[in-house]
């Protein structure tokens, strides 16, 4: 009896503590990003671990090195959070002529620290020659669209909205995959819009999908309150020069009532507009 009595404390001393991932914790933490990107300062992400990683475009990089190591004139931001998985995603519009951007950023935290500090990041920088990139176009057609909370009873769970990001990728491969898209349903890639014919009636339906194109690495932040999936992953044959390698892609799926309302996309090139020939689209 006396061996227990002494070993139970020092199981005790040896179990890690975990703190909440709260809603309110993740958005400090965007907005920290939010402060640091604008003020092209990364000292002033106050929520990074000591031991962060972070990636630009799938290539790790110091962040004293990252498009945010120089002050970025934000004309729109959006955060997505995520208390499930401890993740969040932020999605930012910079119009600056000199030095245009969409960029979709993905944050895990760890839950081993009070708060929970950021442990892994990863960003999507789209600029001048990537794919359908426009940023002017992105900010107009961004600023049209409803992405209010929805209201509790009307929200979807997890997995409805999880598995309406995941049957667009899967169609890729399998073009007897459904995807459920709503109406009405526009689609924002780069500077293009599916909606700029009739935004109240449009529907998202690309047509005809190759089928043979296996999208994985595929990692996700969901939000229920705002009906959010943000997929990043790798794309393979996107850039038609170097086909063999996936490029680095951010997809942003609206869900409500189970049906995909907006998608907006980032996607970086290796080469001069993934090789594609003429005009960038816009406005």
């Amino acid at each position: 009896m006396m061996l227990r009595s002494t070993l139970l404390p020092l199981l005790a001393l040896a179990t890690p503590a975990f703190s909440e991932c709260t809603r309110e914790t993740l958005k400090a933490a965007t907005s920290g990003y939010i402060a640091a990107a604008a003020a092209g300062n990364p000292s002033l992400w106050t929520s990074l671990s000591p031991s962060a990683t972070y990636a630009e475009n799938d290539t790790p990089t110091p962040l004293n090195k990252s498009v945010f190591s120089s002050p970025l004139k934000l004309d729109h931001t959006r955060s997505f959070h995520d208390t499930t998985a401890c993740s969040a995603a932020t999605e930012l519009i910079v119009t600056n002529p000199a030095k245009p951007y969409v960029i979709h950023t993905r944050m895990l935290f760890t839950t081993t620290t009070t708060p929970p500090q950021i442990t892994t990041v990863e960003s999507v920088v789209t600029t001048t020659g990537d794919w359908a990139f426009n940023a002017t176009g992105s900010l107009y057609w961004n600023s049209l669209e409803n992405w209010d909370a929805i209201p509790l009873s009307d929200r979807d769970s997890r997995e409805v909205i999880k598995a309406g990001g995941d049957a667009y990728f899967d169609r890729w491969n399998n073009t007897s995959v459904e995807i459920p898209l709503g109406t009405p349903c526009a689609r924002l890639e780069g500077g293009a819009y599916t909606g700029n014919g009739n935004l109240a009636a449009n529907t998202c339906n690309l047509g005809g999908f190759p089928g043979n194109i296996v999208v994985t690495n595929r990692r996700y932040v969901v939000d229920e309150e705002l009906g959010v999936v943000d997929i990043f992953m790798g794309f393979p044959g996107l850039d038609r020069n170097v086909p063999a390698r996936p490029a680095p892609d951010s997809h942003i799926f609206r869900v409500q009532h189970g049906k995909v309302r907006y998608i907006h996309t980032v996607s970086h090139c290796f080469t001069t507009r993934c090789g594609m020939t003429g005009s960038v689209p816009g406005m």
